[in-house]
């Protein structure tokens, strides 16, 4: 493929009832590639992530619990539709455009290897000679480059926005080679208020659900919670109400009690601020020194030690480790085998290591391998580990 082209305006209508603060397509700043409009369909639209097979294979992989722990248990898909709903839900009320918080939101986990963060540790502890791995990174490079759907480009050719958008974090150095999305990382510009909200929606969605699945994995329990200002509350209430409600249905009400407070909580500050500041137009909010969209101050406490909770009593918990620890032997496994030996692998992976090790050198060969492993599934991940060091698996 061609190196890409400068970026090219989209000529399509502004969207109807926006802020002057939103994102609209007429000043879009383009995509990598030109592409001619469609008539029915707006430029952030959703159809072209969906349809990609790195959405398709979120479904099995681990958010928290390994996907085969329980067919109950959240998965990157559930995380990414549940992040997806909230976010537009917020933008509603804020005037803001729903089509490209939710193509962030359905975007933003893409990149994520098999077994969650045990992965993503696994692997950029194997990729550190070779530039390290980060799901974000990740994320725009599936949408940018590996995703092989269309006859004129490489990737998906998102817009400029959506690009930004999925994109949260970036090292200064790894920002110089971004291009224009890692400009922002340099001169500390703010995104979008639409990939802000992506990102605190993504938050308030696994904080919620977390507690959900803690609880029905057994890893915490109600009595844990009383010290959670923002479960309490909300059990408390349902509780108050519903005094013979069984612990099943008041956890469940009191875990949507919580998110709905948040959600109103995040609504009312962003209001707030916006008020207060009046911008007439997206640029002005790039150039503020932190976020807009953002909980009250009490509330973001709370949120803080929630977070502190869950790190302790649910990603710490013993049954967790050793889930973690056996990812991490898994996919340590699969590399080794891969950047030793890479005849291992499929023929056309293969034909891709050839290509970039004959570019790039040992590097070429390390990243063919890591987008190979990052796009597998829990379950595929294994397999492929049984396959390389069982005599008696499957090939």
């Amino acid at each position: 493929m061609t190196k890409a082209p400068a970026q090219t305006v989209i000529t399509e209508p502004a969207n109807c009832g926006l802020a002057s603060y939103a994102c609209q397509e007429s000043n879009s700043r383009g995509r990598r590639y030109p592409e001619t409009g469609s008539r029915l369909r707006s430029a952030y639209q959703r159809d072209r992530i969906v349809h990609s097979a790195a959405f398709r294979r979120l479904e099995y992989k681990t958010q928290v619990f390994v996907n085969h722990a329980g067919d109950l248990f959240r998965t990157r898909l559930t995380h990414t539709l549940e992040v997806s709903q909230i976010a537009r839900t917020v933008a509603r009320s804020l005037c803001l455009n729903e089509d490209l918080v939710e193509a962030i939101s359905l975007a933003h986990d893409l990149g994520h290897p098999p077994f969650g963060h045990a992965g993503q540790e696994a692997l950029n502890h194997c990729m550190a000679e070779y530039g390290g791995f980060e799901h974000n990174l990740q994320s725009l490079r599936i949408v940018d480059l590996l995703e092989e759907r269309y006859a004129e480009f490489d990737g998906l050719n998102l817009c400029y926005e959506t690009r930004e958008g999925i994109l949260k974090h970036c090292s200064p150095k790894d920002a110089t080679m971004m291009g224009d999305v890692g400009r922002r990382f340099l001169v500390r510009e703010q995104p979008s208020l639409e990939a802000q909200l992506a990102n605190i929606a993504d938050e308030m969605a696994y904080v919620c659900h977390d507690i959900d699945d803690g609880l029905r994995a057994g890893l915490i329990d109600l009595p844990s919670l009383s010290d959670i200002v923002l479960f309490s509350q909300a059990y408390g209430e349902v509780k108050e109400k519903y005094p013979d409600l069984n612990d099943r249905r008041s956890t469940h009400e009191s875990v949507r009690r919580m998110l709905s407070a948040l959600i109103t909580d995040v609504v009312d500050a962003t209001r707030q601020c916006l008020t207060a500041l009046d911008p007439d137009h997206p640029d002005v909010v790039r150039s503020q020194d932190g976020p807009l969209v953002r909980y009250s101050s009490n509330v973001e406490i709370e949120v803080k030690k929630l977070k502190s909770f869950l790190l302790w009593k649910v990603y710490r918990h013993h049954w967790i480790k050793r889930m973690s620890v056996k990812a991490q032997t898994t996919i340590e496994t699969l590399f080794k085998g891969f950047i030793e030996q890479p005849d291992l692998l499929p023929p056309t992976e293969l034909e891709k290591v050839r290509s970039e090790e004959k570019n790039r050198g040992p590097a070429g060969r390390a990243r063919v391998i890591a987008d190979y492993i990052a796009g597998m599934t829990d379950r595929y991940a294994a397999l492929e580990k049984r396959r390389l060091v069982n005599s008696q698996a499957r090939v």
